[in-house]
């Protein structure tokens, strides 16, 4: 039997973690919700700031744009994100997100693992 403590998360619940180009929110993932197999989290990513490259070995990444506009790279390739805009990173394929407004970006992450892990190719 599953339990529902185990299957619910509330904003006020999870930390936010600091880093050097914003913040990020977990929601989801299997050290939250054990047995969970998607990781599902918020970036707020400040102006004129980017995440480092990095890539996703053991799965895919989706990443919708709530708030802001910016760009992202896929293996070398840039293509142009807004408010609405959705994309889908494949597993192992080198990417960044790059904010180019004047207002902090805002991303909601969702990953299909629940263990999600991050090589990253730059410091941050």
């Amino acid at each position: 039997m599953h339990n529902p403590a185990q299957m619910v998360t509330r904003l006020g619940d999870v930390a936010i973690d600091k880093v050097p180009w914003g913040t990020l929110q977990w929601f989801a993932n299997a050290k939250l919700m054990p047995g969970a197999q998607q990781t599902l989290g918020f970036c707020h990513l400040l102006p004129g700031k980017g995440n480092p490259l990095h890539y996703h070995p053991d799965c895919e990444e989706i990443l919708h744009v709530v708030h802001g506009f910016g760009k992202h790279s896929l293996d070398d390739q840039w293509v142009a994100l807004q408010a609405g805009s959705t994309i889908r990173i494949p597993a192992g394929v080198k990417h960044k997100l790059v904010n180019e407004s004047s207002e902090t970006m805002i991303v909601w992450m969702c990953f299909s693992s629940g263990d999600r892990q991050t090589v990253f190719l730059e410091d941050f």
